[in-house]
Order: C-alpha cells, then structure tokens, then sequence
C-alpha cells in the first residue's frame, strides 16, 4: 500500500517522530498512549510518524510488520444445508456444522478438488463466550489471488459457491502483518477549532467524507455512523441508530446501542448507551412515536419498539419492520418526506396543523415539520391532530445510567457498536449490540471475528478525542477483528472506545486528501455521516 501521510501538506509542522518499538510478550499492556500495538507476533517493528495539524490536533501513522512475508490465498466454499445438516434447507454460509462441512468436503474431493475442512474458534469478549463457532470448508493454498480465482472459477463450473480469501484476514494472532493505522488526536487543552459532525445537505441521501470535510473546509475527518445502504432497508444515508447534529436529534437510538457524545469544543467526550423516548401531543391527548426522520416500517438495526418484527432487540445489519407506525420528521430529512400508504399531518414553523395528506408524503413547508402514521396508528393521529391546532412533538434522550440527555447546540451524538473500552478495560459487547445473531454463526465470523477495515473513536484519560482508522481486506494492511480493535483502542490509551460503521465506509480525509485506502472497488464510499475537525476561523 502506498503511503499518503507524507505527501499532505508541507506548510504543517512536521513532527517526524519515527520509532522502532519492540513487543512486549503480554498481550494485554497496560494501556497508555505510547504502548506497542498489541497486534500479531511479538517481535515484529512498528514505526510510527507524528505531525501537527493545527494547534491541538495531531496526525499518527502506525505500521506494524511492514516487513511480513506474503501470507497464501485460498477459497473458502459455502456450505449449504446438505443431507447431515440440521437444517437442510438452510441457504449456504461460510460456517455450518462438522458433519455438514465434511460432506461438503467429501463432494469436492470426488469432484477432484484439495478440500479440507477447518473448526474456526474465535476468543471469548465481555458478553459472549467465544469457542467453536463452526467448521469452514476450503479448496487449497495459493501464492497469489489470481491463482485463487482461478481455482474459485473452476468450482464454481462444478456448481460449487465461494469466494477467494486472503489467509491473513482470518485473525491468526502469529500472523506478522502488515497493519496500518492512522490516529487522530484532539486535545481540548490546546485545540481551538470546532469538532463537528455532519450528514450533508440532508439526512437522506450519501455523500464522501471528502466532500463532506470540503464542503466544511475541514482540517481533518473521518466517517463515523452505521447507515441505511439499502433502499429496501429505508431511505439510502438515512443514521440506523442515534444521530444528534448542532444539538438535534435527527434518528433515533437503536434501543441500548453506544454512541459518541462530544462537544464541538472537544471536551467532555464520551461513550454512552442511550435509549429514547417520544410522542405526539394535541390539545388533550398524546400517543407514542415510534421515530424520527426514516421511512415508517423500517427498522435498520432493529432495536425499536415491542411490536417490531422479529425483535425488538438490537440485531445488526437486519431491518426489522412494523406495519403500525408513528414517524416525525424535521426539515433536515429531505426535499419530500417518504411516500406511501397512511396519514401525514404537516405542521407550520410553530407547530400548528396546515393540512392532513393521504396518501403520505411530499415536501415540508419551510421551517415545518410532519408526523406519519401508517397501519392502525392512522386512527391514532387523526384524532390527534385537528387543521389550525397545535401538534407537539416530544422526545426525552436517557443515557445507560438513567440520566437524561439535553444536548445543546454544540452537541453531537453519533451512533456505532459493539462498546469496545470501558473505564480502560476491554469491554467488547458483541452480543447485546446485536452483532451475534441466534442461528448465524456466519454473521459474526465475517463481522466480528475476521479482520476487515474499522473506524474507532473514543476518549483517553487527559479527555483528548482520538479518532482511529485501520486499513483492511488487502495483502498490504490486514484490519482488525473486534476483539483487536479493542485491544488497539485500549493499547492507545483509551478509557472509553466504540467501534464506528467500517469496511467499504472507513475513511480518513487530511488537508482535502483521503490518506488511508477505503477497500471498495470503486474507491471512496458515500456515507451516511462523517466527523469533522474544524480549523480555528478566529
């Protein structure tokens, strides 16, 4: 991977603190923020160069292993159900159990291909046990991905899934790299500038985050939350889970899930776990909301109310849905709130009633706001909201100790998950952010045991702000699984972190040049949010 840290800006002071650290043999080092990462073998070389970006912000590459010999490609097979399975008609994953994998197995030696079966074990984290996830199938051992497709080419004509896969993304902890990461730290202490985040022109469509950080003239950035991709799963950009811009709560919490509340100073910043609660209220009644700001009957992330299909728990990358919803929405979602079925009442900049539509949506008045109801729910609100009278729209943020959350203008919250650091400790909760999935091992062996691009944040023990990115699912920078991007986080001297929306979305933008490698094909993803870091404009 080229290296873009050095070519950014010239007029910034260059630190140029380069070091060669060794490893300590524990992989658990106290944390503080010039320990060695604790990443692959223990005698590995990591450099690190340090510059300033403005007064209070500075820049940190880290690489580790540079010097680590090619790791093999290999193809791993989808298992499907097959005649042992528990469940034969189950679709085809990448882990399922032993007797089905050696089935599988047995299958494409008689078709003439080196399969093996391999038990994937993965560590155990504050909420789950670790051990035995399941058991892999995969043809081979190769010195280069084009030799990989090729044998994936050839099974695929014997009627064969799968993909081809680089063994150094399976999370080896004797791999030797290599790893890059870069490191944003925001010192309120010295920074005078503003952190901010920002979705764009609206909530409901992607942008980069270098158009976004442009758009601002920002020092530095990074994307940030978990998003709607989908539109099937809502409207594409659209925070699946808390979302609070310049002090507004513009999306509503996946129930329980972490987010990052900062001040645009930089002070003060934390992890908390926040749920929400809201309602419409006419002159003499009130009923429940089930949102704000996303197409009514759809739940990215799930985590929503009791009446939520399948559950009402937080389970990620999942839409959950409800035919009977309440939705607010505000002026910053779009030019035209969501169409369909139900009842929208449309309120004027003061809160009274100018018109009720059906069918639902359309564009919003200037400084207006509406409310859509769909299902049984449309009863609820015509009797609500009568034209000429007021409509108020309420919501209370309550954090994981029970306190509320007022946020001010210069407050932002943006969503992540699974908590990575809590009070300084390892604290990753994989289970109650919904990223293990009853029934699919599958999901958390991609999502959370393999190593892919991450974006972190969180807050060390002087109160700085540290924004992290880790390249991924390349030969020349490996990612980190969860478990590793805790270790990392607290490695860096972290006393509360939280894993941000990564893979495809991870992005670091420096003096208008994105200086990391996003993984996508095509280059840098549209994204939902990104943070930025403002310079001081006196």
């Amino acid at each position: 991977m080229k290296s873009k840290l050095l070519g950014a800006s010239t007029v910034l002071l260059l630190l140029a603190v380069v070091v060669a650290l060794p490893v300590p043999a524990s992989s658990e080092p106290r944390p503080g923020p010039t320990r060695v990462l604790p990443l692959g073998a223990v005698d590995l070389t990591e450099t690190r160069s340090t510059r300033t970006l403005q007064p209070g912000v500075t820049l940190t590459r880290i690489v580790r292993g540079d010097d680590a010999p090619a790791l093999a490609w290999t193809v791993e097979v989808a298992i499907p159900g097959g005649a042992t399975s528990p469940d034969p008609d189950a679709p085809p994953t990448a882990l399922k159990d032993r007797s089905s994998a050696d089935e599988l197995a047995a299958d494409a030696h008689r078709d003439g291909f080196d399969a093996r079966v391999e038990e994937v074990t993965t560590p155990a984290v504050a909420d789950y046990a670790g051990g035995t996830l399941g058991w892999r199938v995969r043809v081979g051992q190769f010195d280069s991905q084009s030799a990989a497709t090729a044998e994936l080419t050839r099974l695929r004509g014997a009627g064969y899934a799968g993909s081809a896969v680089y063994t150094g993304w399976d999370g080896d902890p004797a791999d030797r790299g290599p790893w890059r990461i870069d490191v944003l730290t925001i010192d309120p202490a010295r920074f005078r500038g503003t952190l901010k985040a920002s979705y764009g022109p609206d909530l409901e469509n992607r942008e980069k985050t270098s158009e976004l950080a442009a758009a601002s003239r920002a020092t530095a950035a990074v994307n940030v939350g978990f998003f709607v991709l989908d539109p099937r799963a809502g409207a594409p950009g659209d925070p699946a889970g808390v979302g609070v811009y310049d002090g507004r709560l513009l999306s509503e919490p996946v129930n329980g899930r972490p987010g990052l509340v900062m001040r645009d100073s930089g002070r003060h910043s934390r992890v908390a776990r926040l749920t929400w609660k809201g309602r419409v209220a006419g002159r003499d009644a009130s009923q429940p909301l089930d949102g704000i700001d996303r197409v009514p009957g759809l739940i990215r992330n799930c985590g929503g109310t009791a009446d939520d299909t399948p559950t009402s728990l937080p389970l990620h990358d999942v839409t959950c849905t409800d035919r009977d919803e309440l939705v607010a929405f505000t002026p910053e979602y779009g030019r035209q709130t969501p169409q369909g079925e139900g009842l929208e009442v449309v309120l004027d900049a003061r809160g009274r009633v100018l018109e009720r539509r059906s069918p639902r949506g359309g564009p919003l008045p200037a400084g207006g706001t509406s409310v859509q109801a769909t299902g049984s729910r449309v009863a609820e609100l015509a009797a609500l909201a009568q034209v000429g009278r007021p409509l108020r729209v309420e919501g209370t943020l309550r954090d994981d100790s029970g306190r509320k959350v007022s946020p001010s203008p210069a407050t932002s919250i943006l969503n992540g998950g699974p908590e990575l650091v809590r009070d300084g400790r390892l604290h990753v909760t994989a289970a109650t952010d919904g990223m293990a999935q009853p029934g699919n091992a599958s999901f958390y062996y991609g999502w959370v045991h393999k190593r892919n691009p991450r974006t972190l944040a969180g807050v060390d023990a002087a109160g700085r702000t540290v924004l992290i990115t880790a390249d991924g699912r390349g030969t020349g920078a490996l990612g980190l699984s969860i478990p590793e991007s805790a270790a990392v986080a607290r490695a860096l001297g972290l006393r509360g972190a939280v894993n941000f929306d990564g893979g495809g979305s991870t992005t670091m933008v420096v003096d208008g040049e994105v200086i990391n490698d996003p993984s996508d094909a095509a280059g840098e993803r549209p994204v939902g949010d990104a943070l930025l870091i403002l310079p001081d404009r006196g």
